[in-house]
């Protein structure tokens, strides 16, 4: 199904010759320790070898004259390298420097002297097919003429696409533009981000492009992104799309960093963390707290015990079955607050290292802790509002996550964890503060990690009525690029990194605390402007939920984007 939609579109002419300026990092790369297949710029997948293309010339563009949409362009993949082919084309919205990449790939099992095969010994098969036609997918018109078509390969049976092509003439493309993928060399991807929504003058045949990710993610997961779009007129989400992303049939993961080269990427783009001058409850190292005379606490025991300052004699394994939890010293007064307050000092970020996107990114994982989460602040309008407790918990883990190519070894994007969800920013709109490192601006009292300074609302932003989370530099900081341990890298094989006792710890790392809120919703009504004033029923359901209780929480290992993707 195709359809046209009312927009302005760009003829080929104006800018098919004009190569997009590509993003750079402040700092150009540095020659990366010797290794087996990292950055190396080709990766190997199985029956397949794969590079990343991202140089391309723009094809045509559209701007829609309704709706809130940025305009769009079309790319062809440019440069490609002799004996290799692409999957299909790239969108991205316009005013943007170009920050994506498509895959362009070999068929290794075509190659007698390989003698790769990953598939059923039967199928002899060629990994690579061309398309056998193409169906036109989405026709744009201007007031006086055709100036933009998108196809969608079809192909072979046994075979399945990997994106679209985008032409400016009304003829199908050329069956050697792109090539279809043998589906045991698949998996299934979905759309994950609307790139472009064109709103039709009659409601119908809303024209709408999507960036598309792997269904399944995380560090054992095969999937890898070719880096197309998915397109159409009558996608509902949640419905299967009509094109695939690959698989990474290579378990050896040969591309991934050794251990030497861990220890470079850390060193060249680790950022530095800043804490908000206001600051009270600042992060330690995991070491200090527990020799400052944190306790470990069984459930029907009243009184703790003191912890190894390597946690060795923390209950290890299993899962939080509710069992134990760690508390601050509780005899003491004067240590209580001290503990409470960490020790900057002594602060590290814990890392854990693990493949992404089939082994084609590395996911470097940095955990700071803080041995005391301080209690929310409220907005509410233009008011704000500190609460007395409200927020407060005890041992507060947090994280941020670089993802790095390893075609490469180019830092592509940052993940910032953000409470109960987070984001993905790309380099592009990160905050660099020397040479390619980066900066993370943990927010005052939670510690959640932002991108720029600020005040970030965690509620409902369109009234303007939730929590503050504020971000600022200070003099507090830790520099990841020096002040970090390697927790965890289980790609590399056992014994090669030393898990610490602690992080086999699956229970909580505080108590369990019940906030009697409405006490202090009540007073926040009772600050409002009458005319302002609503029922404390309708206050509450508009703050995050966190408000009414704090679990204890649980330590890295426990959390889901472990051995998972990140929350996005």
């Amino acid at each position: 199904m195709f359809g046209r939609e009312c927009c302005s579109w760009d003829s080929v002419s104006d800018y098919y010759n004009v190569e997009p300026q590509r993003f750079h990092l402040p700092s150009p790369l540095p020659q990366w320790p010797q290794g087996k297949g990292f950055a190396t710029g080709k990766i190997c997948l199985g029956e397949i070898e794969a590079v990343q293309i991202t140089k391309f010339k723009k094809i045509w563009g559209c701007n829609p004259l309704f709706g809130k949409s940025k305009s769009i362009s079309f790319y062809k993949p440019d440069e490609i390298p002799q004996g290799f082919s692409i999957l299909g084309h790239y969108c991205q919205p316009d005013g943007e420097n170009i920050t994506g990449y498509v895959l362009a790939v070999k068929d290794l099992s075509a190659d007698q002297k390989q003698k790769i095969s990953f598939r059923d010994s039967t199928s002899k098969l060629p990994a690579l097919k061309k398309p056998l036609n193409y169906t036109l997918v989405y026709s744009a018109k201007s007031l006086y003429n055709e100036v933009g078509y998108i196809w969608l390969p079809n192909a072979p049976v046994g075979y399945k696409p990997m994106g679209f092509v985008a032409t400016v003439e009304a003829n199908e493309p050329n069956l050697e533009e792109v090539r279809c993928v043998h589906a045991d060399l698949t998996e299934s991807c979905e759309a994950c981000e609307v790139v472009f929504s064109s709103n039709s003058l009659f409601g119908k045949n809303q024209f709408q492009v999507w960036k598309t990710r792997p269904c399944a993610r995380g560090m054992l997961c095969k999937g890898v992104s070719v880096g197309t779009f998915f397109c159409s007129t009558s996608f509902t989400k949640g419905n299967e799309l009509n094109i695939a992303c690959l698989k990474n049939l290579d378990s050896s993961l040969k591309a991934m960093p050794n251990l030497e080269q861990v220890h470079a990427l850390i060193k060249h783009y680790g950022p530095t963390v800043y804490f908000h001058p206001d600051e009270i409850y600042l992060p330690s190292s995991v070491q200090w707290f527990f020799k400052n005379g944190a306790l470990l606490f069984k459930d029907g025991k009243d009184n703790g015990i003191a912890i190894d300052s390597k946690g060795s004699n923390l209950p290890a394994g299993g899962q939080n079955d509710g069992k134990y939890w760690l508390d601050l010293p509780n005899k003491d007064v004067e240590n209580r607050h001290t503990v409470k307050c960490g020790n900057i000092e002594t602060a590290e970020l814990y890392v854990h290292v693990k493949p992404a996107e089939g082994g084609t990114f590395t996911d470097i994982a940095m955990w700071v802790f803080c041995p005391f989460n301080g209690p929310a602040t409220l907005k509410i309008s233009l008011l704000s509002l500190a609460m007395n407790r409200v927020g407060e918990h005890v041992g507060d883990w947090e994280h941020y996550t670089l993802r790095i190519s390893n075609f490469s070894g180019e830092l592509w994007c940052v993940y910032f964890s953000e409470h109960s969800g987070g984001e993905w920013v790309n380099a592009r709109d990160l905050e660099f503060i020397n040479g390619n490192k980066s900066i993370v601006y943990a927010s005052r009292n939670g510690h959640a990690s932002f991108p720029h300074p600020g005040c970030y609302l965690q509620g409902n932003t369109k009234i303007g009525i939730g929590v503050r989370n504020d971000c600022a530099r200070s003099k507090y900081y830790v520099d990841s690029s020096s002040k970090y341990q390697i927790i965890a890298a289980e790609y590399l094989g056992e014994g090669i990194v030393a898990e610490p006792p602690w992080l086999q710890y699956m229970r909580e790392w505080g108590p369990t605390i019940e906030y009697k809120s409405g006490y202090e919703v009540d007073k926040i009504i009772n600050h409002l402007p009458s005319f302002f004033r609503i029922s404390v029923e309708s206050l509450i359901e508009l703050f995050p939920t966190e408000l009414y209780g704090e679990a204890g929480p649980t330590g890295p290992k426990e959390k889901n984007n472990w051995f998972g993707d990140e929350r996005w």
